[in-house]
């Protein structure tokens, strides 16, 4: 891990002479004589703030189909293995890279140039990062290098998961610490590195606490470590209104052609837009659309339906029309599919395996007939002006034809919900639940489910009123789905919270954590279960036994031909097929 460090080092050094499109990568050195010492805490903080994030949005991407928000079209790529509970190798990497390459290796010299600068602030930002990045790693590996971690082993020991999560605790009380200290006035302001809430060190404070809750409440299996009254009390410091959250603004720019040191992706689009948003091969599922459109089975459709499932144009005239979500309860995988929709964009009819096929339609260019409606399936990539240079973020075939109008979180621009009031709300609800307070858990749920769609209105109102997709949620439908379509007090459920809280949290690893600590239930997460496909496929069950579930991800090639003998003494079954079934520490009841 040492020489990772100082070669990523070296590179992050180049990379952020040749980054000066925003004022928080703005430094004043020679760039002819760069090192691993030149870089500013302002200019290093926005590219660990990055790096972090996109190991983020990698890991909450592909737990998206894990818990079955998301899934692929038919193939062999490892996100379509995913899907199915087949998991391969190729999951296991771009969080651990962009994390320790990307972030991590560059924590040491940061915290030292800080230290010498009494930069206290930005000291409270790295150990919170350093903190979300370990916790991160430990929900998805469960055991990692840790304390040997990011120093001069190169075979590093691993740490089990008590000591990680404990370690995350201590830095987030370090990092509130530092928030709560007066810089001198001649160190560089907060605002001028930090591109997550601009310099607002009281934000800090609520994003850190608002991270407690989440982890102390992610302790639900450990009876002796769980106590309800501490999360109630970090709840009560985090964020308590919309405007409290910490949310990370992303820009769909021109000039975005720079990118990043290990994907080369544009580094100022939102991490959605780049792990899923960007291609058209991610689908929804039907369980994510039963949920936001016969919620409780009331008949009442969530108003964030229109903005969370993709659209596209269809027919002559053309009209706009919902992509369904693909059953993965049913055979659809195991028949050779979903498979991409094709487009004719000629005023002509083509043919297409024996068929004619309409000029400006939509087919799928397959010869198995039953895939020849699967057009009904519209993928979540967006366009982009920056990376696809495109006119819009609109995604339209030749003819102009609207081929997928992006969703809320995959769009370049979208916001990422980082640590937001309505995932506290939530938190707040389940407490409340499960101590026996059902009128506190309806008003901690509802207002939960109130201001997600407030926070994503935020956004939806800065388009204008571009398409049904791209437009802000009317009110009447707002009032007419809390009034009518998420239950009351009296018939409040646990079912109830953990489902809105599913969707507040799209596209995020939380989601995943939260089914652990519920064992994949029905009864909490009524209408899911595990893929079909897994249950008639062996290579699947040697992965998964019949009768586990998918409970972490097998360590990294790295780990595995760099560092075998630490790792296998780390786990008994760490270099076995079946690891992806075994529990992380804090997932395992005690």
């Amino acid at each position: 891990m040492n020489k990772y460090k100082r070669i990523v080092s070296f590179l992050l050094v180049l990379t952020l002479f040749s980054s000066c499109s925003k004022n928080w990568l703005d430094i004043n050195v020679d760039p002819n004589t760069p090192s691993s010492t030149v870089a500013s805490v302002q200019s290093r903080l926005a590219w660990i703030q990055h790096y972090y994030l996109y190991a983020q949005g990698t890991a909450g991407t592909r737990a998206g189909f894990v818990t079955q928000q998301l899934t692929f079209v038919n193939s062999t790529a490892s996100n379509s293995m995913i899907a199915g509970w087949n998991p391969a190798a190729g999951m296991s990497t771009t969080p651990y890279q962009f994390f320790f390459i990307g972030a991590g290796a560059n924590f040491k010299d940061m915290e030292e140039k800080a230290t010498t600068d009494k930069a206290y602030h930005y000291l409270g930002a790295l150990h919170a990062i350093r903190a979300m990045g370990f916790m991160l790693m430990t929900d998805w590996y469960g055991e990692m290098p840790y304390t040997e971690a990011l120093g001069p082993y190169i075979t590093p020991k691993f740490d089990d998961g008590k000591v990680i999560f404990e370690g995350c605790l201590a830095d987030i009380d370090k990092a509130i610490a530092y928030f709560n200290m007066e810089q001198p006035a001649a160190t560089a302001p907060l605002s001028a590195g930090d591109s997550w809430n601009g310099g607002d060190v009281g934000k800090w404070l609520k994003m850190c606490y608002g991270l407690k809750a989440r982890w102390l409440n992610n302790l639900s299996k450990k009876s002796s470590l769980y106590k309800p009254d501490e999360i109630l009390a970090a709840l009560n410091k985090a964020a308590t209104s919309v405007g409290e959250s910490t949310v990370v603004s992303h820009i769909d720019d021109k000039s975005d052609n720079i990118g990043d040191i290990l994907f080369a992706d544009p580094v100022k689009t939102s991490i959605v837009f780049d792990n899923a948003g960007m291609n058209t091969n991610t689908l929804v599922t039907k369980w994510y659309e039963n949920i936001l459109t016969n919620f409780d089975n009331k008949g009442v459709e969530d108003p964030r339906a229109d903005k969370l499932l993709p659209w596209a144009e269809f027919g002559s005239p053309k009209k706009f029309v919902r992509s369904k979500g693909v059953d993965m309860q049913s055979t659809i995988r195991m028949n050779s599919g979903p498979i991409a929709a094709s487009y004719n964009d000629q005023s002509v009819a083509i043919q297409s395996n024996g068929r004619s096929v309409a000029p400006h339609s939509w087919y799928i260019n397959n010869a198995n007939t039953a895939r020849w409606g699967d057009t009904v399936y519209v993928s979540v990539k967006s366009s982009s002006i920056g990376y696809d240079s495109d006119v819009s973020d609109i995604y339209k075939w030749n003819d102009g034809t609207v081929a997928a109008s992006g969703t809320f979180y995959s769009r370049p621009d979208a916001p990422t919900h980082l640590v937001a009031y309505p995932e506290m709300c939530f938190i707040k609800a389940e407490v409340l639940f499960n101590k026996g307070d059902k009128a506190g858990a309806f008003n901690a749920y509802k207002e939960g489910i109130k201001a997600h769609i407030d926070l994503m209105n935020i956004k939806l109102n800065s388009y204008g009123n571009i398409n049904v997709s791209k437009s802000p949620m009317a009110q009447v439908k707002i009032d007419n789905f809390l009034n009518n379509g998420i239950g009351t007090a009296g018939d409040i459920t646990l079912a109830k919270i953990m489902t809105q809280k599913f969707i507040a949290l799209s596209f995020t690893q939380q989601n995943w954590n939260d089914m652990r600590r519920y064992d994949f239930s029905s009864s909490v997460y009524p209408g899911w279960a595990v893929p079909y496909e897994y249950t008639v496929t062996a290579a699947a069950q040697q992965k998964i036994p019949q009768g586990k579930q998918f409970r972490r991800v097998r360590q990294v090639s790295h780990e595995i031909n760099y560092n075998a003998d630490n790792l296998k003494a780390s786990h008994p079954n760490a270099l076995n097929d079946d690891i992806w079934s075994f529990p992380v520490w804090w997932d395992i009841k005690e």
